[in-house]
């Protein structure tokens, strides 16, 4: 009983694991940002067609879903007035950042523990440098989603000024995502490969594929509505397509901002529970 009260007299109070978190944040911002384009440059560094996989990879699978839809289903009619495959392309472009963060976000302390091994590197700026180097990749493949919208003489409107805030909330619950998830990954195999057992399950009950709003208002449209990812994937298409502001979907805002909210305080507590055990398991 006395070993057990020492381990967790020891272990920092939720506030003083808050400001280690951002002292590390604000004292190693430099670093923060060098890290994340050495982890961009380390992703396509080893293949031969280099940066453009960053582009060649999305193109591929936007045209075998575009393909499936709308020549093999012949389900690929035009929606809200544009062409199905520029309704793909809004709202699967979010995705793929999602995606990396969701399997790449959860494996990047693992990815990167010779950080923590051998340069001391604090641990909780990790799962943020791994996010931007990712979100660089999501920003140049919006501003090519944008410039395939003028190309194809699809209007541009005002409601795409609330892009960057849903660039924003995309970038903010899944580095917050990482934040929890990496740590619990980082001694737990068993963990990684749960998560990645459910991405698939994620993309496809999320409406990234499928217009959530044209659904039966049943008890499936209400779990669907209280899913992140359904809010991030529809609010990027409130921007291109559906027209709608954020403020005229205060009940979907509320439960992003919720979802938020509990993303951080389960980052903080795995870092916190977490921090001990991970020098020695790395």
């Amino acid at each position: 009983m006395a070993s057990s009260f020492e381990i967790k007299s020891t272990r920092p109070s939720v506030g003083e694991t808050i400001v280690t978190i951002v002292r590390d944040h604000i004292d190693y911002r430099k670093q923060i940002f060098k890290l994340a384009g050495s982890d961009l440059r380390r992703t396509y560094r080893a293949s031969a067609l280099g940066w453009s996989w960053a582009i060649i990879k999305p193109l591929v699978t936007i045209f075998v879903y575009w393909f499936a839809f709308a020549i093999g289903l012949r389900r690929g009619g035009d929606i809200e007035g544009y062409p199905f495959v520029l309704w793909l392309i809004s709202g699967i472009v979010p995705w793929f950042y999602m995606s990396e963060m969701l399997t790449l976000g959860t494996e990047c302390i693992l990815r990167n523990r010779y950080l923590v091994t051998k340069m001391k590197y604090p641990v909780s700026t990790i799962p943020t440098f791994t996010s931007i180097s990712k979100f660089s990749v999501h920003l140049i493949l919006m501003m090519i989603t944008i410039l395939i919208f003028v190309i194809t003489g699809n209007e541009l409107t005002i409601y795409l000024v609330q892009l960057p805030f849903y660039m924003l909330c995309n970038f903010l619950f899944f580095t917050g995502w990482a934040m929890f998830a990496a740590p619990i990954a980082a001694i737990s195999t068993d963990f990684s490969n749960l998560v990645k057992s459910f991405v698939t399950a994620v993309f496809w009950l999320s409406g990234v594929l499928f217009q959530v709003d044209t659904m039966h208002k049943g008890l499936a449209h209400k779990l669907l509505m209280l899913n992140p990812v359904t809010f991030l994937c529809n609010g990027y298409r409130n921007c291109f397509i559906y027209h709608t502001w954020f403020f005229d979907q205060p009940k979907r805002l509320l439960y992003f901002a919720v979802w938020l909210v509990a993303i951080y305080a389960l980052g903080i507590w795995s870092y916190r529970r977490t921090r001990s055990e991970m020098a020695d398991v790395l």
